[in-house]
């Protein structure tokens, strides 16, 4: 390894001693930072830009930052100036380099217009306008990441002796930027955490020119200096231009505007009501309310009365799953419900109902009849032992009918409300008469009532699995007219078949609710063969062939794949794909041609910028040896890695309450126990077959244990409070995170060992992987929106398998240079 490490130009090579530091610098610090930039930078940039555009659009960012990342590394292995330059001179200018290119970064995606829909306008002008847009935004947040690549591969390639420990401080920066980002945004809100990103490069690189003397340190402490003032001085930076769908929100019309890691609240004046916009599309409202519940009888023409007048009589306790600004609230206290368990998920939302507009809501969450709650209604039920008259889904995605046309905006939406299992966990804490209410917006009923479908078709497969033979008892449905476009269909399910005097009551109160139609009730004459009423009727030997006929995908979901709002199969859409989208209808498989998309683009964008620039140097390239298994390894770990953390992200979603846990905690205990192993592998580096059986069994055992043991283990401790939760979460990754950070150093350290040009092989494995990284991030999703996260899990874990074999392949070749 000594002769690999001398072929890098030491630090001493920039001149005198005095002015650079000591080449026995070990990088561990930089490469911390740098690390925990990136990851910082990362996962605020997915919140803008759900806010800008789409949240489905986060893939993008993902993708294109590994793909930035990578570029850097190839940069390293092409680039004959960045191989003269010193250590310390390549992470100076990374650093600076890479501070200027996030803040610039962040004002071209801010201030760049973009309409997304009429990309699929193939063709015409506005297409090829909006294409250039994204493409514009896409470079500034792709551009943003090159500096973090070529830092990494540069310590990577120099330091080869040190991998091991390397790369656990690599990790480690970026699992502590996972811990702590999602307190980030709620401080200070993404755009200002984006330039923090760009702050730390920038003093981290302030701190390299210091001790090189350098003349950049004027023009890198006036950077830091505008970037420093731009974090403490958010509205200092533009505010973004939304996607031309959305409604472009401002000072000038809006009360109150708030990030947080779920998405972005803005407050406008409606006058009988208070708005609540989530990224930028109507979601909510907050109603005026002033104490009197007399004063509340819209609610016996409202098709929120449907539950109560099917229960017949107040109902002594009501669990309200997705209360938002309190408006089932109000019903259920009209109703005269003793007792009202409302959970909200997003913390700012809670927050505007219990204490900025505490006084307009009529001081909702001090009712002593009501428990607002903040939290995930999923996890809320699973850790009480509460029994409820009514367990409430209040319409969702939607304030109001009218906006069931961003269906498009939570296609590719994980949703563990909906599952069969939840069905049945809501039945668990109903009452003998208890009954589930579901409602949902829906763009056209009569065409493709496909939200409503979905709902009965889980339902139906949950009575199935608790021995219901027949289900046409069992459901309730109608729909009302939002009197503007769209409707609003209710649905009520019983775990016990609905009482004639039930279904009288409901059919009767269709006559108070304007606008509202019978859909489906047992026995009820008149209602059509609608898909509804079809599919609670069809015998479970024709159901398979009822939904083979059915056009749209409405099979019921699991928490194994909890799309519910995926009703296009992707071998559809890319038989349709050359057709221009319905403006109209979003739900017409508008998120999967944007996964498509993204994946076409973020395979180009890897073969261009990771693969292609390989041809400056095809000489050196050609006489790398095994470049095949290499690759295959590289790739590998890039898929299987990415598979592993995205399936487990979702398997801790419930035990943790919150998706945001989930999403944080996953990534910072798997970066971080990575970062151990990758530390514990240099101990193998000179015998590495010695620890691949170790590796094939303990993979194996871990799969088998994540896919079999993990959900019933978190199931029996879902009631320990989070406290206690967070850390067994933690250790329950701690041993995959171990295995999985062992590969890329050992990958690393073979191919260094196999030629003179170890610093290219090591750029080469670097691309390989990130290329995959980039297709895996888009590639998970799609696999497990159409086959599961079980079947996503074990694909990962033959993809280790198969790495494992690369790499017993890499190591049985001699210790030879070529």
């Amino acid at each position: 390894m000594a002769d690999v490490v001398s072929t890098a130009p030491t630090d001493s090579q920039d001149g005198p001693a005095s002015s650079s530091p000591s080449p026995s610098r070990t990088y561990y610090v930089e490469i911390l930072l740098v690390s925990f930039a990136a990851l910082l930078l990362e996962i605020s940039y997915t919140r803008v830009i759900s806010f800008k555009l789409f949240y489905y659009y986060t893939y993008l960012v993902i993708g294109l930052a590994l793909l930035g990342i990578g570029t850097g590394g190839v940069i390293v292995a092409v680039s004959g100036r960045v191989r003269r330059a010193s250590t310390d001179a390549i992470l100076m200018w990374g650093m600076f380099l890479g501070a200027l290119s996030v803040g610039l970064g962040y004002v071209i995606v801010a201030l760049t217009p973009i309409d997304t829909v009429a990309i699929w306008d193939y063709g015409s002008d506005e297409s090829v306008l909006n294409l250039s847009s994204l493409v514009v935004i896409c470079l500034a947040l792709f551009s943003s990441f090159i500096a973090v690549g070529v830092m990494i591969a540069t310590l990577f390639a120099r330091h080869s002796e040190r991998i091991g420990r390397l790369y656990f401080a690599d990790l480690l920066g970026a699992g502590l930027a996972c811990a702590i980002v999602v307190s980030l945004l709620e401080l200070i809100g993404p755009p200002s955490a984006i330039v923090l990103a760009g702050l730390v490069l920038a003093l981290t690189g302030l701190r390299i020119a210091v001790w090189r003397r350098s003349r950049m340190l004027p023009v890198a402490g006036l950077l830091a200096a505008v970037l420093a003032v731009t974090v403490l001085a958010p509205g200092l930076l533009p505010e973004n231009t939304v996607d031309k769908i959305k409604v472009q929100l401002n000072d000038d019309n809006t009360m109150f505007s708030s990030w947080n890691p779920i998405f972005r609240v803005d407050v406008a004046d409606f006058g009988d009501r208070l708005g609540l916009y989530h990224d930028g599309l109507l979601g909510s409202a907050i109603f005026g309310f002033d104490g009197d519940v007399s004063g509340l009888g819209r609610f016996d023409a409202d098709p929120r009365s449907y539950p109560f007048e099917v229960l017949g009589e107040a109902p002594e306790n009501v669990a309200i799953i997705g209360a938002a600004g309190g408006h089932e609230i109000l019903a259920s206290l009209y109703f005269d419900a003793a007792k009202i368990d409302a959970v909200e998920l997003n913390p700012v939302t809670h927050s505007l109902v219990t204490d900025r507009f505490a006084d307009y809501s009529g001081r909702l969450a001090e009712n002593p009849r009501v428990n607002y709650v903040k939290g995930d209604g999923r996890s809320y039920l699973a850790r009480n032992d509460e029994t409820y008259d009514l367990v409430w889904f209040p319409a969702p995605d939607s304030y109001s009918a009218t906006n069931a046309a961003t269906a498009g905006a939570f296609v590719l939406s994980e949703s563990y409300l909906y599952t069969s299992e939840m069905v049945k966990e809501s039945f668990d804490h109903l009452g003998e008469n208890g009954i589930i209410a579901a409602q949902f917006g829906e763009f056209d009923f009569d065409a493709k009532p496909n939200r409503t479908t979905r709902y009965v078709s889980t339902a139906r497969h949950a009575l199935a699995e608790l021995g219901v033979d027949d289900p046409s008892g069992h459901v309730l449905v109608n729909t009302t007219s939002s009197g503007i476009a769209g409707s609003l269909s209710t649905i009520l399910v019983k775990e016990s078949p609905f009482t004639p005097d039930e279904v009288d009551r409901f059919t009767a109160q269709i006559d108070d609710v304007t606008g509202s139609t019978l859909r489906y009730a047992p026995g009820a004459p008149g209602v059509g063969d609608e898909p509804v009423n079809e599919l609670l009727r069809t015998p479970t030997d024709e159901l398979d062939s009822w939904y083979d006929s059915y056009p749209y995908d409405v099979r019921p979901i699991t928490d194994d794949g909890p799309f519910f709002w995926h009703f296009a199969t992707f071998g559809d859409v890319i038989s349709n794909v050359t057709d221009p989208v319905d403006e109209t209808d979003f739900e017409d498989a508008f998120g999967e041609r944007v996964l498509l998309l993204l994946l076409l683009v973020a395979a180009a964008f890897a073969a261009v910028f990771l693969l292609l620039p390989f041809v400056a140097i095809r000489d050196i390239w050609s006489a790398l040896p095994r470049k095949g298994r290499s690759a295959l390894y590289f790739a590998s770990l890039g898929l299987g890695f990415i598979f592993f953390e995205i399936t487990l992200i979702q398997r801790l979603t419930l035990f943790l309450g919150y998706p945001t846990y989930s999403l944080t905690v996953t990534l910072a205990s798997i970066l971080i126990f990575t970062g151990v192993g990758a530390l514990l592998s240099g101990r193998y580096q000179d015998r590495p077959r010695r620890v691949l059986p170790v590796l094939l069994g303990a993979i194996v055992v871990l799969t088998v244990f994540y896919q079999f043991a993990l959900p019933p283990l978190t199931d029996s401790l879902q009631s320990l409070p989070l406290l206690a939760r967070v850390p067994i979460a933690f250790l329950v990754l701690a041993p995959l995170g171990i295995c999985l950070g062992t590969f890329m150093p050992l990958g690393l350290g073979a191919v260094s060992r196999l030629t003179e040009f170890s610093r290219e092989y090591v750029a080469w494995g670097w691309a390989v992987n990130g290329f995959a990284s980039v297709i895996g991030a888009v590639l998970t999703t799609m696999l497990a929106m159409t086959f599961g996260f079980r079947v996503v899990l074990f694909v990962a874990l033959v993809f280790y398998l198969v790495a494992l074999a690369a790499l017993r392949g890499l190591l049985r070749v001699p210790d030879v240079r070529v």
